[in-house]
């Protein structure tokens, strides 16, 4: 009988070392909240970064500010995390580059502008030109993240919620968190508890209510130190304002994307043909399908306000019928606050597509909510329309942010 006790109280503890063992096995993956996965997308030594920005600064001469910033070469990776869109928890994805010297470097999130195109997204079209000028940035010692944005990627069988605030600063957030938490999955890189966000167009609203969330919010996981906007449609109650009564718009595929998006999403109630006329309601969501490009969907709309919204929405807006196109304008635009984290605002003085009032409008709230001026600071580039002020935006929001790195 005691023999046959001490063979039992044997076997438990050989099972129980067993189990310990078999669960560190070097082939068992560890267990991550967002992770999901990662594949190798490219790499690049200083010697072939240095060289494409003195080209690029032919057409651009202000990027020969940053060459002297660079002092590694970069990998670049396509990753796949979790997010949540419309409450339900899906897999998103996006580019990560990191420099090849091991080391603890901060993140910094960049915000891509409107895209309809899945081909065109970070994650799909590593090597495009602008693309890679921002994995380069990993070069001058950052941890660079390039989310695809819910709808693109490995989500793309979802329309995207183009200018929706939850699911977009959810999917920046998650995927801050996912290369945080998978570290190891990065050749020696660890990441430092310090973030930077830049963005531009819809990446520049995306970047500014992420920095508001992750300031209000208390997100004590993630530590941000500054933020750079460029050119955003902070005021989206103005801005289709604006568009509702002129009577020509230039990019009327940014009305028909709002639209297409927020009917879906539930975020406007009325059906489309309330909001646009045909032919242009009943075709609206075959153009949003991932396979049309912004000037494809451009020709297949029209510029003219008048012919493009009904008379009902375009005249009488704030008719009750209405309600949840402003509930849905205010909820997703900016809002002012007073904020202790330095964030820059960047507008190019001509932009036809987004007016600059969006941002004189918010510096000026920011500063009357008591945001002190040195926190929150503005520069307008004179002169400039929208798609001419990227570039020169990104080297001041790159030198602004490295500066707060350095300092």
């Amino acid at each position: 009988m005691i023999y046959r006790r001490i063979s039992f109280r044997i076997l438990l503890v050989s099972a129980a070392m067993a189990l310990v063992f078999s669960s560190c096995t070097k082939d068992e993956k560890p267990v991550y909240q967002y992770f999901t996965g990662i594949e190798p997308s490219g790499e690049y030594p200083a010697a072939y970064i240095t060289p494409l920005l003195n080209v690029a600064a032919q057409a651009y001469p202000e990027i020969a500010e940053l060459g002297a910033y660079i002092s590694d070469g970069v990998k670049v990776y396509r990753i796949t995390y979790k997010s949540v869109v419309d409450g339900e928890t899906i897999e998103v994805s996006g580019l990560v580059s990191v420099p090849l010297s091991p080391g603890e470097y901060p993140v910094l999130s960049f915000q891509n502008g409107t895209n309809t195109l899945n081909s065109r997204c970070p994650s799909e079209n590593p090597t495009d030109y602008l693309y890679q000028l921002v994995e380069f940035v990993a070069s001058m010692g950052f941890v660079v993240l390039l989310p695809d944005y819910p709808g693109f990627g490995s989500s793309s069988g979802i329309p995207h919620p183009y200018l929706i605030k939850v699911p977009t600063t959810e999917a920046i957030i998650s995927m801050i968190r996912a290369v945080t938490e998978a570290e190891s999955e990065f050749d020696g890189i660890s990441v430092k508890n310090e973030c930077y966000l830049i963005g531009y167009s819809q990446g520049g609203l995306a970047t500014f209510n992420a920095h508001t969330d992750l300031e209000t919010l208390s997100y004590n996981d993630i530590i941000l130190r500054g933020s750079a906007c460029g050119a955003g449609p902070y005021d989206l109650v103005q801005m289709i304002s604006d568009m509702r009564t002129a009577q020509s718009y230039p990019v009327p595929a940014y009305i028909g994307y709002i639209i297409n998006a927020w009917t879906y999403y539930g975020y406007i109630e009325n059906p489309i043909g309330e909001l646009l006329k045909e032919p242009y309601a009943s075709g609206l969501r075959e153009l949003y399908d991932g396979y049309h490009s912004i000037d494809e969907i451009n020709s297949q709309l029209t510029t003219s306000i008048p012919d493009l919204l009904t008379d009902k929405f375009r005249n009488n807006s704030s008719s009750p019928d209405f309600t949840t196109v402003g509930s849905a304008l205010v909820w997703n635009s900016a809002y002012a606050y007073k904020s202790e984290i330095p964030v820059l605002l960047v507008h190019g003085g001509a932009d036809t597509q987004v007016s600059v009032s969006n941002t004189e409008t918010l510096h000026n709230l920011m500063l009357l909510n008591g945001t002190p001026a040195e926190i929150c600071t503005k520069k307008i580039l004179p002169g400039l329309d929208h798609g001419e002020a990227a570039v020169p935006f990104m080297v001041e929001g790159l030198k602004f942010l490295i500066n707060l790195r350095d300092n």
